[in-house]
């Protein structure tokens, strides 16, 4: 696995699941096109995998 994970919003959460939103708002991403740098662990992939319709995943 990677250190880490470089994560981009590339389609907005507004007509998403309420639980959806959340989740992408949780992982820090407010605007599209806004990229943040978490760890690769369990937790943040887990959260990637709920909304991989909305987000773009590279690793680091």
């Amino acid at each position: 696995m990677a250190d880490k994970l470089k994560i981009t919003l590339v389609k907005s959460p507004i007509g998403a699941v309420p639980k959806h939103k959340k989740t992408v708002e949780a992982l820090g991403l407010r605007k599209l096109h806004k990229t943040v740098e978490m760890p690769d662990n369990a937790a943040v992939r887990g959260m990637v995998q709920q909304v991989k319709h909305l987000v773009k995943v590279e690793e680091i």
